[in-house]
């Protein structure tokens, strides 16, 4: 992407762009005609599988109110009680917190570019998978990306996050 491509976005989406081609990801983020909330909206768009979708999901953590990313697959659900053992205590975390914290809104949180670094954890789950697509810091916007990509760009652990299924 050029420069004229990258001020065409939302800005959202131009911070993600700008991390990916910092990093040397080969993938730049794609605007959906729909927007993509939802995992299930996300993979409906693109015509994957609801688990190839990697979701954002954020918490607070209670002790420093810091911002816990879980990235975790789309089929899957977040267990808060293995996410504590790893991190702390962490409890709900409502719009406003979101935004000032990663600089998104909920339902666009994408993996990387977030306004204040968050505590993160990968869902093992996603592994599963060749090729997942994350929120590209816009409901709209999305981008392609491996398993293994969201450890190099995030440098974060992969860990057990979820529910039993």
């Amino acid at each position: 992407m050029c420069g004229a491509e990258l001020s065409a976005l939302p800005e959202g989406v131009q911070r993600v762009a700008k991390a990916l081609q910092d990093k040397g990801h080969p993938h730049s983020p794609l605007m959906l005609d729909d927007a993509a909330r939802t995992a299930q909206q996300a993979a409906d768009a693109l015509g994957i599988h609801v688990g190839q979708i990697a979701k954002s999901i954020i918490f607070r953590r209670k002790a420093d109110d810091a911002a816990v990313l879980v990235i975790t697959s789309g089929d899957r659900r977040v267990d808060e009680k293995k996410v504590d053992a790893i991190v702390g205590k962490t409890g709900r975390a409502d719009a406003e917190f979101v935004k000032s914290k990663t600089g998104f809104s909920i339902g666009g949180v994408s993996p990387i570019a977030h306004a204040q670094a968050p505590v993160t954890l990968i869902d093992r789950e996603l592994f599963r998978f060749e090729e997942i697509w994350a929120a590209a810091g816009h409901p709209h916007g999305v981008f392609k990306l491996k398993p293994q990509d969201l450890e190099r760009l995030t440098g974060a652990p992969v860990a057990d996050v979820v529910q039993a299924s």
